[in-house]
């Protein structure tokens, strides 16, 4: 089959014939028509995010979508046809989604939205499952609760706008100026933060209150700000991205909680993994009620195309998840 590999740190992905991979126990194989680039494939390409275990050479890509083509023992989920999506692969040691083919255990996958195309499918597991493991497997968003999300316009930020909308809250979102419209949209209201402090838009969303819920997925000096932004006693704030150093002082002095979202736990541990299936079959029903909508960057690329697509990503370029989708039959390795 062919594969992209990232054959050493900060070179170029090579495209490489390699073996097709058989099912183990518990696996399916699937062919994957299309694979979501996540700003960590980027990292680990470039020899970075330890985190995510996964020694070079490789073939990289988390996030696929495609059809099953071979069921193996003990499978039961799943039969040959089936179009299915999930965040399968690409760390600690595992075969990634940017090739024809890979073999997934089986408990990370769900059916495909029946409202999505293959390229839409793939952009949603990564992005919709940190969402949820923040917002409803951490902080139990429900109706009536106000909820900030830092970062609205983002991967995972404008799924979870629309996620804590579907789950009946009132919704707000920091963004900067030319993502307002878009979060707007979205159903949230939108807070330009480089022009309104946090005090100002505590005092004029909250009355001085704090939120129920706040979301960070920006990380840094925005989580320390989450921790102001809190309600006292009940508040809980969430994060992605809370890697740094930070005072717990001001969450402490509010009687409020924190919890850390680390998405790749199940991935790595194998602990876990029929909740990932569980969450994305969420996501399909969410995408099918009409309550869900994946952002997708409007760019083609196709698998030889890959490194301009790396190049898109870590450059910030592009207007949504950039998505590539797979050869529809055996291919040629350009010379």
């Amino acid at each position: 089959m062919l594969a992209a590999i990232a054959e050493s740190a900060r070179a170029p992905l090579a495209l490489r014939h390699i073996p097709r991979p058989s099912t183990a126990k518990g696996q399916v194989l699937v062919k994957v028509h299309a694979a979501g680039v996540n700003p960590l494939d980027v990292k680990i390409a470039a020899g970075a995010a330890a985190h995510a275990r996964q020694a070079l050479p490789a073939v990289l890509g988390l996030d696929l979508a495609g059809t099953v083509i071979e069921s193996g023992e003990a499978v039961n989920d799943f039969s040959p046809g089936d179009e299915v999506f999930g965040m399968a692969g690409g760390i600690g040691g595992a075969q990634g989604a940017m090739a024809e083919y890979i073999a997934v255990d089986a408990r990370l996958l769900a059916l495909k939205p029946r409202t999505s195309d293959m390229r839409e499918a793939a952009a949603l597991p990564l992005a919709f499952i940190t969402a949820w493991e923040g917002l409803v497997d951490r902080a139990n968003v429900r109706a009536g609760q106000r909820v900030l999300v830092h970062g609205g316009a983002g991967g995972v930020g404008h799924v979870a706008v629309q996620l804590a909308k579907a789950q009946g809250a009132d919704v707000y979102a920091t963004g900067s100026a030319d993502s307002l419209d878009f979060i707007r949209s979205l159903g949230a209201t939108a807070i330009d933060y480089q022009l309104e402090s946090p005090d100002d838009y505590i005092e004029r969303h909250t009355a001085g209150e704090g939120f129920d819920i706040v979301y960070d997925t920006v990380g840094g000096s925005t989580l320390d700000a989450s921790f102001k932004a809190v309600k006292a006693y009940s508040g809980h704030v969430v994060s992605c991205l809370g890697w740094g150093r930070h005072s717990l002082a001001p969450l402490s002095f509010k009687g409020a909680t924190y919890s850390g979202v680390f998405t790749l736990m199940p991935l790595l541990t194998g602990k876990g993994r029929g909740h990932h299936g569980a969450i994305l079959r969420a996501a399909a029903a969410l995408v099918d009620a009409g309550q869900l909508n994946i952002r997708v960057d409007r760019h083609p690329y196709q698998l030889h195309e890959i490194n301009e697509a790396f190049r898109q990503v870590e450059e910030g370029r592009g207007k949504g998840k950039t998505v590539i989708s797979m050869p529809a039959a055996r291919s040629v390795v350009p010379q």
